[in-house]
């Protein structure tokens, strides 16, 4: 299955947070809750996680501060990063891969997809750094 991948997950919607926790708990991931960006930061820091799930609009500061922050980090700049928003138009999109993440979803979560997706993100982050 996927036991031993960790999925950072940087939402602060409690309802979001708890549907991505669950759904990707219920398919072996350790998902590791942030809600902020600064959290979400320092978090990644010390957790070591396979993939982060970043929500774009943060209490703090947004998605596109916290990746630019994870980035400078070298032990972390191999690692996926993927934009989680509501807003699902094309420029946001382009704008998301212009910046830096690694792949984009768009919410609400569909809960039967997000676990391949998950999966496939994290293959494609590890077929890139091996």
């Amino acid at each position: 299955m996927n036991d031993g991948l960790r999925v950072l997950v940087v939402e602060d919607n409690p309802l979001n947070l708890k549907l991505v926790r669950d759904v990707l708990t219920a398919s072996g991931y350790e998902v590791l809750p942030a809600v902020t960006g600064e959290e979400g930061v320092t978090l990644a820091a010390t957790c070591e996680p396979d993939l982060v799930l970043m929500d774009l609009q943060l209490p703090d500061f947004d998605g596109y501060e916290a990746l630019r922050r994870l980035r400078e980090d070298p032990a972390l700049r191999a690692v996926p990063v993927v934009a989680v928003t509501a807003f699902a138009m094309r420029e946001d999109r382009e704008r998301a891969s212009e910046s830096g993440f690694d792949g984009y979803l768009e919410k609400p979560i569909s809960i039967r997809d997000l676990p391949a997706q998950v999966g496939a993100f994290i293959g494609r982050g590890r077929a890139d750094a091996g």
